[in-house]
């Protein structure tokens, strides 16, 4: 599962539909690997303004804990998203995005949400998201 999809995901658990605390989810003894992926640039831009930049920088940060089993080690994101304009004329800012999103993989561990606590287990990329019936 890319590091891209965690901006999209939130608990599955209906009472944590309200709070917003419920997203992102947390990465927990996360397992990264690496592909290569060919820059494309036009697929950034047009991404950006679709990020949830805090998510996306609070994601990056947990990820690269030392809880995860082969951290991958990569630059702290600015505090605020790069306009189209920096991200155009920045290639190192471009690759480190790149890279971050579309060549990070998240291969085991779980997904927790900070709200119930409940986690989402994560086996060969793929994440688990059926809830037991009480949680539904």
């Amino acid at each position: 599962m890319k590091l891209l999809t965690l901006n999209f995901l939130t608990c599955a658990v209906k009472t944590c539909k309200s709070s917003s605390d419920s997203f992102p989810l947390h990465p927990k003894d996360a397992e990264l690997a690496s592909d290569d992926v060919e820059v494309n640039p036009e697929l950034l831009v047009n991404l950006l303004p679709r990020l949830d930049w805090k998510a996306l920088k609070t994601t990056s940060a947990e990820v690269f804990l030392p809880s995860c089993i082969y951290p991958l080690g990569f630059p702290q994101l600015p505090d605020s998203p790069p306009t189209i304009e920096q991200l155009q004329s920045d290639d190192k800012l471009l690759k480190d995005l790149h890279s971050l999103l579309m060549e990070t993989n998240l291969m085991e561990g779980k997904l927790v949400c900070g709200v119930c606590g409940h986690e989402y287990a994560v086996r060969e990329g793929i994440p688990n998201f059926l809830l037991p019936s009480h949680l539904v």
